[in-house]
């Protein structure tokens, strides 16, 4: 149940929610977050994360922003970022606008990495893991399809994407082997909650 997994009262942020998207590459995280977007449209209390990372947007990748490693250390000690974390050699930030609509009590949903779930947990008080998985075989055709990782680093990824510890027990699992939609609405379905949840929490 989703009201299990959000938590009321460990966080200093609460009137909004955070939903964490995690899963391993290749299992269309972007491509679900972008179906929810579209599909929620101008509808009040959401906010999908723009992340920096220092790496070129490119049609065929998730459209962030982007700064030079020099460019992107600078900002965050300025604290231009509520959060940041490294992976797969790149670096990766979340605005602190983030904190600011969490405050005004939206649902902010980011593509995040499992390593950075322990910071966010303790973070924000209403706080939920959704993991978007795919088939063995689905993650190494479109791996293999976006062309940007040589046959050694596909390998690599596919061993990541097993069952790991580090995987969080708690998570909302949605399966994306299958047609965009089916997945995309079983997303939808998982922010629509999270909201009816906060806006409950926030009449407490």
């Amino acid at each position: 149940m989703i009201e299990r997994a959000l938590n009321p009262a460990s966080g200093p942020l609460r009137n909004g929610a955070f939903i964490a998207v995690v899963g391993p590459s290749g299992a269309g995280k972007d491509t679900i977050i972008d179906y929810a977007r579209a599909a929620l449209g101008d509808q009040p209390g959401y906010h999908f994360v723009r992340r920096v990372v220092t790496r070129p947007s490119t049609v065929d990748a998730e459209d962030h922003d982007t700064l030079s490693e020099d460019q992107f250390l600078t900002a965050n000690r300025a604290g231009e970022f509520c959060h940041s974390w490294e992976a797969h050699g790149l670096h990766y930030g979340l605005p602190k606008s983030v904190d600011d609509e969490i405050e005004r009590g939206a649902v902010a949903i980011a593509n995040v990495s499992r390593g950075v779930l322990p910071v966010l947990r303790e973070a924000y008080a209403n706080f939920l893991v959704v993991q978007i998985t795919a088939s063995h075989e689905v993650l190494a055709k479109r791996l293999a399809s976006r062309g940007r990782e040589d046959a050694e680093e596909i390998r690599r990824r596919l061993m990541r994407a097993a069952p790991n510890p580090c995987d969080p027990a708690d998570a909302v699992m949605i399966d994306n082997s299958g047609a965009v939609s089916d997945a995309g609405n079983a997303f939808v379905a998982v922010l629509k909650k999270t909201a009816a949840f906060v806006a409950v929490w926030e009449q407490i």
